[in-house]
């Protein structure tokens, strides 16, 4: 590519009307794109949405879990274990 520094007025001149046609001519192409990205973008919405529902209907719809022990929750160790006592002679 030619150094913009080493052109003449009118040289310059031709190479921007080159490049403002090169962009024109690119336009139609640019908004198909752009319309093929942005359906793009509403399918995927429309997916995560359609999961999201089906995750609320399948958590809505199953049955409670069941806890061993109602009073304390699982994994907390027992604060209040019996400790053992020595043996004393009356």
């Amino acid at each position: 590519m030619e150094n913009p520094e080493n052109l003449s007025p009118e040289e310059l001149a031709v190479k921007k009307d080159e490049m403002l046609k090169f962009y024109q001519e690119s336009m139609p192409y640019l908004e198909a794109q752009l319309d093929y990205e942005k359906m793009l973008s509403q399918i995927d919405e429309m997916r995560f949405k359609r999961t999201q529902i089906q995750m609320q209907y399948a958590m809505m719809m199953a049955p409670p879990e069941e806890e061993e022990n109602s009073e304390m929750p699982p994994n907390v160790p027992h604060t209040q274990e019996k400790k053992r006592k020595l043996k004393t002679d009356a």
